[in-house]
């Protein structure tokens, strides 16, 4: 097992982003499953109307591939985002605690480093999004359905924050014997639009 223990720095800046968004609603989408230049647009101009993130280089010309049902866009503190309908996925590659080329004898100890590390992201996600509605672990019992079904599926740790229109997920993945890389993430689930 390799690893890499990173400063905060990226996560710092991408969750102030994340926490200047007071209100989800207006990002969420209609979640039909939809793809191609016609949704892709609209979810431009829905981002771009409820914050102030700038969107890939995009004009009347740009080609939108049939498959595409999401968009980049950069924040003021050049922060990469992927959004889509559902959710928003910060791009924070440099930052934070991560271990890769697992082999299956390195499950327990992929598992003491993300105890070890938990506690530093969580407090960083606290200082941006306050206190969480939830926080949960994999050894409590019935973990993986506590929050909602099947919400600590694959995970080692949870918490998660209920802004208007989204749940910010900070999670964990559990390391198995099949594990690639385990690290500590953050997602945000955007709630269908209108709701």
């Amino acid at each position: 097992m390799k690893t890499l223990d990173r400063p905060l720095d990226d996560d710092d800046r991408a969750m102030a982003d994340l926490a200047e968004v007071r209100d989800w609603r207006r990002l969420g989408g209609p979640q039909a499953g939809s793809t191609g230049p016609v949704p892709v647009r609209r979810l431009i101009r829905r981002v771009r109307s409820a914050t102030n993130w700038k969107p890939w280089p995009i004009n009347r010309r740009t080609v939108i591939d049939d498959q595409l049902d999401g968009w980049g866009f950069l924040t003021r503190r050049n922060t990469e985002l992927a959004v889509y309908d559902d959710q928003v996925l910060p791009h924070s590659p440099f930052s934070g605690w991560v271990a890769f080329a697992l082999e299956p004898a390195d499950v327990k100890a992929a598992a003491a480093g993300l105890d070890e590390h938990w506690p530093e992201k969580f407090d960083l996600a606290c200082r941006h999004w306050g206190q969480p509605a939830y926080v949960g672990v994999e050894s409590k019992a019935g973990f993986v359905d506590d929050w909602s079904p099947g919400a600590g599926t694959d995970r080692r740790h949870l918490a998660v924050w209920t802004p208007p229109g989204a749940e910010i997920h900070l999670y964990s993945n559990k390391p198995t014997r099949v594990s690639v890389s385990v690290g500590i993430n953050y997602s945000v689930y955007l709630n269908e639009e209108g709701t």
